[in-house]
């Protein structure tokens, strides 16, 4: 399988695993959403460790540490997970599972202003068409709010950023993943112990049920992170711009018909406007690779001639 292709296989695992994320934690109240982002880390350090004794892969470490800079990128990285982690655990669990979602559309539109700008990725004419959609309706989407969605903008920056600098690093999966779980394990422990010094911990309080539960964000946590690694690696970042909708569009699914979050006429214009320019990106790229396959089919014959 191409490795560009194998590449989109990742993205859209990921993105669908993260788009049913609003299921999973209120399964961890009472928890906070700080206590919960603290065993995420820990949890998920354990559970890519495991990958790695598995696959007995340790020597990229060495190498890694001879490399300062991808170091310092991979603890940036740690530290825009770690807020977006934060933000969306804290909107699922507030009842903002439908902003939350407006956070993910509108976080292709970043991915795409940075493949362009730092990258010098080109848009085809439709691409642009799409884009000008998503924007469009993100617009409609924020005037619908009656204030600046900051929520969904947090969610957008730090998790656009997060992959420009993943594709930037370069790193593989599971070794990105650790190095980005070991800078955050510290404060992660610390807080952790510190709800246990003050009696206000919920991990082995609640039942053996809740602590499984907060035991396994670690690996729901892992397994889509490894996958949007590889996929980052493998593809352009306009590529990634474009499986980013599939989170937002199954978090709003979670909103409507799980949570029964309210849906105004003006909310419901966005969206649609959405699923437009995700038909029309998804036309062109239809389009695109039927064009590249015949240039490929043809170029043998022209060389012969």
């Amino acid at each position: 399988m191409p490795d560009s292709r194998r590449g989109v296989l990742y993205g859209v695992a990921a993105y669908t695993i993260w788009g049913l994320f609003p299921l999973y934690w209120p399964l961890l109240k009472p928890s906070s959403a700080v206590e919960i982002l603290a065993h995420r880390v820990v949890w998920s350090l354990v559970a890519v460790v495991a990958v790695l004794v598995v696959r007995r892969h340790w020597s990229w470490f060495r190498g890694l540490a001879r490399e300062p800079r991808k170091l310092a990128l991979l603890a940036l990285a740690a530290a825009l997970v770690s807020v977006n982690w934060g933000v969306y655990i804290y909107a699922v669990n507030a009842g903002h599972v439908v902003e939350s979602a407006l956070g993910y559309f509108i976080n292709p539109l970043v991915s795409v202003l940075f493949g362009v700008l730092i990258f010098r990725e080109r848009l085809r004419p439709w691409q642009w068409a799409a884009v000008g959609l998503g924007a469009l309706a993100v617009i409609v989407l924020t005037v619908d709010h009656g204030r600046p969605p900051w929520v969904a903008l947090t969610l957008a920056m730090s998790f656009g950023s997060y992959g420009l600098v993943k594709k930037t690093a370069n790193v593989g999966a599971a070794e990105s993943l650790t190095v980005e779980t070991l800078v955050l394990l510290l404060p992660a422990l610390g807080y952790l112990a510190f709800l246990s010094a003050q009696g206000t911990s919920t991990f082995g309080d609640h039942g053996v049920g809740h602590a499984a539960l907060l035991a396994g964000a670690g690996l729901v946590t892992a397994i889509p992170l490894m996958f949007f690694t590889s996929a980052a690696i493998r593809v352009p970042l306009t590529v990634l711009g474009l499986l980013q909708y599939i989170a937002p569009i199954l978090q709003f699914l979670c909103g409507l018909l799980v949570f029964h979050e309210v849906m105004p006429a003006s909310r419901w214009a966005g969206f649609v406007i959405i699923w437009l320019a995700l038909a029309v990106f998804s036309w062109e790229g239809l389009r695109h690779a039927r064009q590249v396959r015949r240039a490929h089919r043809a170029a043998p014959a022209f060389e012969t001639a």
